[in-house]
């Protein structure tokens, strides 16, 4: 059994990498730098991996086919789709050409091999009221107006919803095998600490210990649900392997404190002075058009949209992760851990 991974190199997909390699599953990276698979061998073997079973071939999510030059390997058992680009403020260009058409190119990849895709998402296609405010409705996909999405939600989130609900329809159009995993925001490992500067919960760090976050944004119901990277690596495996799964697994720790409790826990190790009052998000995204306010205290308005009161039901995740006897680390001191990651480096 041979594994794709398309963003191999990133916070995710070297854990993954780690996770699968030590468990002797052969690895395939699909990247844009062939390059760089040394290094990527020699992060996964640090991470407890075995780097010498991951092998490379070019290809690139923002080229028509994925770019593909060379036949795929035998064997491919499936494909983990976890390539996106990320930044605040993109165009909305941009953002399509890789987290859609790239989204949708990869999921024709796994129809043509016939193999299982595993598509890795987010946790706000969950929240249907946040859905429906910036104007998707998922019961007429196609009258959906995505310019006024993307004006609403910004060119990441809008193009990582749009490649995840308009892959939905392929796979099921064509009745692919497929799962879609549904991360929340990623802590480090629980054992390691370790975070990805690129990882929000890292800003977040490192915003409080700056002294750029006098308030709390929100309502004291409002939280930045999380999910720990080692967790989310085992229900992804477990997503590989399973016979039926659900076609869809949310991966987010309910127990999560709301935003001003989880700021407390990380000021701790950081011998900072947690916030206490709140700021209305209206307010806050107003303030930030500032222009140069939003560099100054290092928050982008469109990120505020994942701070959010809403919910979810982990009902059937919870039981998926049972199942595969995937039990979540407790998240207070995954995130204490990686507070004094930071602190101890930063």
């Amino acid at each position: 059994m041979t594994i794709l991974i398309t963003g191999a190199t990133g916070f995710i997909g070297r854990h993954l990498c780690a996770h699968l390699t030590a468990n002797q599953v052969p690895v395939v990276a699909l990247m844009r730098n062939p390059e760089k698979l040394t290094s990527l061998r020699q992060q996964v073997t640090a991470l407890d991996g075995q780097g010498d079973l991951i092998s490379v071939i070019s290809g690139d999510l923002d080229q028509p086919g994925l770019g593909l030059k060379q036949p795929m390997p035998q064997g491919i058992r499936a494909i983990v789709h976890l390539g996106a680009r990320f930044a605040w403020g993109m165009a909305p260009e941009t953002a399509q050409r890789t987290n859609v058409n790239g989204s949708l190119a990869v999921a024709q990849l796994a129809r043509q091999l016939q193999c299982r895709l595993v598509y890795v998402s987010g946790f706000m296609l969950e929240n249907t009221d946040h859905l429906a405010r910036l104007g998707i409705n998922l019961n007429a996909l196609d009258q959906t107006d995505w310019n006024t999405v993307y004006q609403r939600a910004g060119s990441y989130e809008a193009s990582k919803l749009e490649g995840a609900l308009k892959t939905r329809v392929y796979a099921d159009k064509h009745a692919m095998d497929w799962v879609e995993i549904q991360p929340a925001t990623l802590t480090g490992s629980v054992e390691r600490g370790e975070l990805d500067p690129a990882q929000p919960l890292f800003q977040l760090i490192d915003n409080l210990n700056h002294g750029r976050l006098a308030m709390v944004p929100g309502t004291a119901k409002d939280w930045l649900p999380l999910v720990s990277v080692d967790t989310l690596v085992r229900l992804i495996s477990a997503a590989i392997e399973a016979q039926n799964p659900p076609p869809r697994l949310l991966a987010l720790d309910p127990a999560t404190p709301n935003l001003k409790g989880l700021l407390a826990l990380l000021a701790k190790p950081l011998d900072r002075q947690a916030p206490a009052r709140h700021i209305p998000k209206k307010l806050l995204a107003l303030l930030l058009k500032i222009p140069g306010l939003a560099t100054k205290l290092n928050t982008a308005p469109e990120s505020l949209h994942f701070i959010q009161p809403a919910r979810f039901d982990t009902g059937v995740s919870m039981a998926f992760m049972a199942q595969h006897s995937i039990s979540m680390p407790a998240i207070e001191q995954v995130v204490l851990r990686n507070a004094r990651w930071y602190h101890q480096r930063c």
